[in-house]
């Protein structure tokens, strides 16, 4: 997936309204605004990412729908994060008490919270070390629990809050412990 960044400063500050309305005018693309204020235009993704995508949020739903712990979002959700950026995690999850404390109008926008776990899959195109750099963007601003799944590499960056990252080599599965209590992920549906 290629990105392009348009920076507006010092000519234009888009506000969150203006952005949603940038979003919904242009449903084919993938929106995302960074802590200072610039525009990320990410294409669609490949048939490859897309399936890996859709299979890693099967998973965490099949799993949310037994557990009934919260709730689970697609790359189309836009979460506006502690600072100002609003970003569409790959695969996100927030506790249900969380979704709960939401006004029925923060419901309808980009969410005004960050997520509580989210995966990042990397594609052919991204560079490593901007999704890594993410990953670190959400931790920062209160995610718990963070996965970047890099199946060109086979590997699985783990990012757990107050914690170092870890990373697992060509791993088989991997735990949602103790944030997700029960989710383990089979990652052959990844790997392929």
């Amino acid at each position: 997936m290629n990105t392009y960044t348009l920076n507006f400063n010092p000519v234009l500050e888009l506000n969150d309204e203006q952005f949603l309305q940038i979003c919904q005018a242009n449903p084919d693309l993938q929106l995302e605004r960074t802590a200072y204020g610039e525009l990320l235009i990410m294409s669609p993704t490949g048939g490859e990412t897309g399936n890996r995508n859709a299979e890693l949020i099967g998973e965490l739903i099949i799993w949310n729908r037994q557990k009934q712990q919260g709730k689970v979002f697609d790359s189309s959700t836009g979460f506006k994060l502690p600072n100002g950026a609003i970003r569409s995690p790959d695969v996100a999850w927030i506790k249900q008490q969380r979704w709960e404390q939401l006004s029925a109008t923060e419901k309808q926008k980009f969410l005004p919270i960050a997520p509580d776990f989210v995966i990042e899959l990397r594609s052919e195109t991204d560079s490593l070390k901007e999704v890594q750099d993410k990953l670190t963007e959400y931790m920062e601003n209160g995610v718990k629990l963070g996965w970047l799944i890099d199946p060109i590499q086979k590997q699985v960056q783990i990012y757990r809050d107050q914690a170092p990252m870890e990373q697992l080599n060509h791993p088989k599965t991997i735990s949602g412990e103790p944030l997700l209590t029960g989710f383990l992920l089979d990652l052959s549906l990844v790997w392929g």
